[in-house]
């Protein structure tokens, strides 16, 4: 899952986040309500967020639902742009860079 740290905040990529589906698996449907319900702010259709404070509730989630072997690591790992520094002690062991800029970012300059 795309992630970017700012200003003490985690944003999920919109378009990595899980879908809720009605008839969708329990599995999925499970990581949806768990990563929403810590949450500070999962507008619909947006990334969603997540202060610090519950940044150790999201790696247990993360791991947790990678752990069950029902999700692939790519729904699982935070995927973080090259250039965004250090990542907090929180989230080593389940982040990854980024292998290729967000085309959302725009161009890279030389």
């Amino acid at each position: 899952m795309r992630a970017r740290i700012e200003n003490d905040v985690v944003f999920l990529h919109k378009d990595d986040l899980p879908q809720y589906k009605k008839q969708g698996s329990i599995v999925r449907n499970s990581y949806f309500w768990a990563l929403k319900a810590i949450s500070g702010n999962a507008p619909f259709g947006g990334d969603w967020e997540y202060e610090s404070e519950v940044w150790l509730a999201l790696r247990r989630v993360l791991l947790a639902f990678t752990e069950s072997g029902y999700l692939g690591l790519s729904e699982t790992t935070l995927e973080f742009p090259i250039d965004q520094g250090e990542i907090p002690a929180e989230f080593r062991g389940i982040f990854t860079w980024q292998t290729e800029p967000d085309p959302e970012d725009g161009p890279i300059e030389a």
